[in-house]
């Protein structure tokens, strides 16, 4: 069998469970930190319950990713977390599963590994939306679990610093209600709604055109280009502004 032949034959096996992203949908991916927990909290002891290095590290990682060569148009990410907003006509790779979910998660991996000067490992799944209304209402679920996560790791690294075993901090948590949290964190000097942002709605990353005066040596006049760069907003809306502020990306 010449290579011809048995390279023939042998893709059909290599893609044979390849999926491929219709066209008509709006896609996101999610990426997630692979044991990060003990990464950050026993190899790292970043300072909990936030830490501003590491949210700088996470903020870089979106950079890398939007920067790789796909059409994203939004990079929004909280905790250990990433999401990216593709802009309606990407197509690069034939919007083939298996390559998206590689690249973006070796991307990941290799752009943390290289701020943290270790090793560290992104999984990746892609998120394909039938409508506008459904690319909203994921952006903002991850947006309500970061406030959900910010709370209670508030809560539960309070308890710690307060002598708590981690069971013991959780089983008091288990079942509360945001205003039993809330309280709890008031009473112990820490007014949830006036901590930072980003630590509450996360944090977003999103192109913005600019204008820069050069000197064009060919007609030999000063010159207005375009640029383009990403912009880092740790202010982010909430709710229906949140929503309307990720539609408008897609208003392309």
């Amino acid at each position: 069998m010449n290579f011809d032949e048995l390279d023939s034959k042998m893709r059909v096996y290599e893609q044979s469970i390849d999926q491929v992203l219709l066209p008509e949908l709006y896609l996101a991916a999610r990426l997630d930190g692979n044991r990060f927990t003990r990464l950050t909290k026993e190899l790292c002891h970043f300072e909990a319950p936030f830490d501003m290095k590491f949210r700088d590290m996470m903020v870089e990682t979106v950079k890398s990713l939007m920067n790789y060569g796909f059409r994203v148009i939004y990079g929004y990410t909280e905790s250990d977390e990433i999401s990216l907003l593709f802009h309606p006509e990407e197509n690069t790779f034939g919007r083939n599963v298996r390559k998206y979910n590689s690249i973006l998660a070796g991307v990941a991996s290799a752009s943390f590994s290289m701020s943290l000067g270790q090793q560290a490992v992104f999984d990746c799944r892609m998120v394909p939306l039938p409508t506008l209304e459904r690319v909203q209402d994921y952006f903002q679920w991850r947006q309500e679990d970061a406030h959900r996560n910010s709370l209670n790791s508030h809560c539960y690294w309070l308890l710690r610093k307060q002598g708590k075993s981690a069971a013991e901090a959780t089983a008091m948590l288990e079942g509360q209600s945001v205003a039993f949290k809330s309280e709890l964190l008031f009473q112990n000097g820490i007014n949830f709604d006036k901590l930072p942002s980003w630590q509450k709605r996360g944090m977003g990353v999103y192109w913005e055109t600019y204008k820069k005066q050069g000197f064009n040596p060919v007609t030999r006049k000063e010159e207005t280009a375009e640029r383009r760069a990403l912009k880092v907003d740790d202010e982010l809306p909430l709710r229906e502004e949140y929503s309307d502020f990720i539609a408008d990306f897609l208003r392309v």
